[in-house]
């Protein structure tokens, strides 16, 4: 059957997108190129409004139909070598979208997955909003425009073949990246390429394939970048040989966001052996020399005096205390009985693998830029406009990311490392080092969340929760400038974040009326949308809450959510979660299960954990200054609807655990007198290897809805709150302060004079 013979009717529950037809264009160009025309919109479903904000538009919504008017400009080009090729306006920083994007474009058009080549497009302004990474949106925005180009292209591949083997289109068949005729008679698609070319560009109409021929999409694939990883080929920025760019970093205050008075012996250091160049820029010293180690001992060797910074004197009570004092009331106490409670939680670090880096070559009249960039159109015209330069004479290229956690929203390395080549007049590798990123990086900001829930009988009559927050940084916007300015102007940047908080948030429980309002406090910390964002601690707090809402109606907690839960859909992950962890098993004094909800961008999760919180577990052997809680087991179940690649979804939902358990547990910074404690892993606690749950069981749900949800952030909030929940229930005591080891400051600080630190010197003490 040809794919012009397939019925056009979805099947019977299911919302098959590759049943409709969609438009796209063969554009004029040497080889055969396709980009995809904006498609139809998805048939409305019938149901009845629900009163939760994101059941009718959540941000995802927002940010895909944003995207959605530029995304005839992005394009699948054919090559003679019978690959073929597509420049990803999105950045891969481990999340494993490259290896999901060229699924897409095999399944199309009938090709080895090893024969597509995903790269990383450079800074591409006309994209608009389309070049923004974040949200768990690559996926969702790109399924349709990315399938459509390659339908494009396989099309016309056909067209072209059936020229020259004098066949019918519809006697053909491209498999394997190779077009055979009834009589066996074939040619591959790098023969046709030039013969498929457009002339001129043409619109032309498409079908998907259907979701029942699949043989790729939905089926589990390794990386297409493993090998690379692993032998050490990968490229990441500092692994660019860029022409002339000297390893160089920079000297920090001793205080967040301080500035240089003056240096007493700037002449000095740069006698040093291997320094080409130190100079004071906006952030500190910069030091540009043959080698990072001598960058390293000549930022040690800089004697410089500091101007105060924007968190002066500042610690953890003082930041407490103004956010107590931001905090919005709740309302009048209701008359019916109530749960409530207040929750804080603490500065954390995003923590990726990959330090803060870039490469910047600024000349009088151009600039070039290579660094991991999830928002490269505003970092493209935030450079422009610095160096007083026209857009097009600045070039962005985006680099693969060793992690990001929401930290590449921003580019403070490449606006640092443009800064210091324009100063130097040179070009310039910058580093941030270890203790930079802990200390001057982007944290997730401190917050309280207070909650009250009200109750009659077996019934849930109000929910309400004002979370209150140092103020978030969404100075990024939608990845373009004129939303990035709006979100840091005095006004708009309330505005954007209330937004953003309301379009992210979800209710998945019937518990009466229900409000949620944010309130944020305090822009002198570096802050940004570290992974899941809002969601960790206000779902954390809320299930924490349902804990307790069970507990009063004498009802089990896991019973008591699956009441309560809005819909079906809901409820099977939850149950999933709950049959395959065995909940309700008896255990031990001291360990106790939790299990935990979260909904997001169209996709569900739960999550059940089990913790050892016994005294013979809390006291054994301390490792890294930490004795505590061990999680030991833990099982994830999702539902994101298609999952293009499953087992790229599992790797994701084993990142999401542990983020979650270190959220709870462990993962924090202290701080004090304006600056934070913390200057690397040896004292910033994430989840170590030897306290990851020795059982690990994620379950992928069968697809309900035919189209991708968001996956990348989706189990962090659920994992952190399971924690939470099962420590309560092992202890007796509901956690209110997180981590819940931020009490206990089990290191000694280093000092942050000089700014960079003495490395750990006896070895596996400070690593496992």
């Amino acid at each position: 059957m040809t794919r012009a013979d397939r019925p056009t009717q979805p099947q019977s529950g299911t919302h098959d997108i590759g049943r409709r037809r969609f438009l796209g264009y063969v554009l004029a160009a040497p080889t055969l190129v396709a980009a995809a025309e904006l498609g139809p919109a998805p048939e409305a479903q019938a149901q009845i409004p629900s009163p939760d904000l994101t059941e009718l538009l959540d941000l995802n919504d927002v940010m895909t139909a944003a995207a959605l008017p530029t995304s005839n400009l992005i394009t699948v080009e054919v090559n003679r070598d019978g690959t073929v090729s597509f420049a990803l306006p999105r950045a891969e920083v481990g999340q494993g979208i490259t290896t999901s994007t060229a699924m897409l474009i095999a399944e199309e058009m009938d090709v080895p997955l090893e024969h597509v080549r995903v790269t990383l497009a450079d800074a591409r302004p006309e994209l608009v909003f389309n070049q923004l990474t974040g949200g768990s949106n690559t996926t969702i925005s790109t399924y349709v425009p990315i399938r459509v180009a390659a339908a494009v292209a396989r099309g016309r591949l056909l067209e072209a073949a059936a020229i020259e083997l004098g066949a019918a289109v519809t006697d053909l068949t491209l498999q394997a990246g190779v077009v055979t005729d009834l009589v066996g008679r074939s040619i591959g698609i790098g023969a046709l390429s030039e013969k498929a070319a457009g002339v001129r560009t043409r619109q032309v109409s498409v079908e998907l394939k259907p979701s029942e021929e699949f043989t790729v999409i939905g089926r589990p694939h390794n990386r297409v970048d493993a090998l690379a990883a692993v032998t050490g080929r990968k490229k990441f920025t500092m692994d660019l040989d860029v022409p002339d760019a000297k390893p160089t970093m920079v000297c920090r205050p001793p205080t967040i966001n301080g500035t240089v008075r003056s240096v007493a012996n700037l002449d000095e250091v740069r006698t040093m052996p291997g320094v080409t160049d130190v100079a004071v820029i906006s952030t500190g010293v910069a030091v540009r020399a043959e080698t990072f180690g001598q960058c390293i001992d000549a930022v040690r060797a800089l004697r410089v005096s500091w101007k105060p910074g924007t968190a002066e004197g500042k610690s953890d009570e003082s930041v407490l205390g103004e956010l107590r004092a931001a905090e919005l009331p709740l309302g009048l106490p209701p008359l019916t009985p109530t749960v409530e409670s207040t929750f804080t939680f603490h500065f954390r670090s995003n923590s990726a693998l990959e330090p803060n880096c870039a490469i910047a070559d600024v000349r009088p009249d151009r600039a070039e830029i290579w660094s991991s960039l999830k928002s490269p159109i505003v970092a493209q015209q935030t450079i422009a406009a610095r160096l007083g330069l026209p857009l097009r004479a600045v070039t962005v290229h985006v680099t693969e990311g060793g992690g990001s956690f929401g930290r590449k929203l921003f580019f403070d390395a490449a606006l640092e490392a443009v800064e210091i080549s324009r100063r130097i007049g040179k070009p310039v590798k910058l580093m941030w080092h270890r203790a930079d990123d802990s200390r001057q990086g982007r944290t997730h900001p401190m917050a309280t969340s207070r909650v009250r829930a009200s109750y009659a009988g077996n019934t849930v009559l109000g929910y309400h929760q004002r979370h209150t927050s140092v103020s978030t940084d969404l100075g990024h916007g939608l990845g373009e400038i004129f939303t990035a300015m709006a979100a840091k102007l005095p006004v708009g940047d309330i505005g954007f974040s209330q937004t953003f908080f309301h379009l992210s948030q979800s209710m998945p429980y019937d518990f009466g009326v229900s409000s949620r309002l944010l309130s944020e406090t305090d822009k002198g910390f570096n802050t940004g949308s570290m992974r899941n964002v809002y969601s960790p601690d206000v779902t954390c707090a809320r299930e924490l809450i349902v804990d307790r809402l069970a507990a009063k109606m004498g009802k089990d907690p896991f019973r008591f959510r699956r009441e309560f839960l809005r819909d079906d859909r809901s409820r099977a992950v939850l149950e999933k979660a709950a049959e395959a962890g065995n909940w309700g098993r008896p255990m031990p004094a001291g360990m106790a299960q939790g299990i935990a909800f979260h909904s997001e961008y169209h996709a569900v999760s739960a999550v059940l954990v089990e913790i050892d919180c016994r005294p013979e577990t809390v006291d054994r052997p301390i490792r890294d200054g930490v004795a505590g809680p061990r999680v030991t087991k833990a099982v994830v179940a999702v539902d994101v609807g298609l999952a293009v690649n499953p087992r790229g979804l599992e790797a994701q939902m084993m990142g999401c655990v542990m983020d979650g358990i270190a959220l709870t547990l462990t993962a924090g910074l202290h701080l004090r007198d304006g600056y934070f404690l913390e200057a690397s892993w040896d004292n910033y606690f994430y989840t170590r290897q030897w306290n990851t749950p020795p059982e690990l069981q994620i379950i992928i749900m069968p697809t309900t809805t035919g189209e991708p949800g968001g996956a990348g952030e989706l189990g962090v909030a659920a994992s952190t709150a399971a924690v939470a929940c099962a420590y309560g229930r092992a202890t007796g005591t509901m956690p209110t302060t997180f981590p819940i080891n931020h009490g206990t400051l089990s290191f000694v600080p280093k000092p942050t004079v000089p700014p960079i630190p003495p490395s750990p010197t006896d070895g596996l003490d400070h690593v496992r």
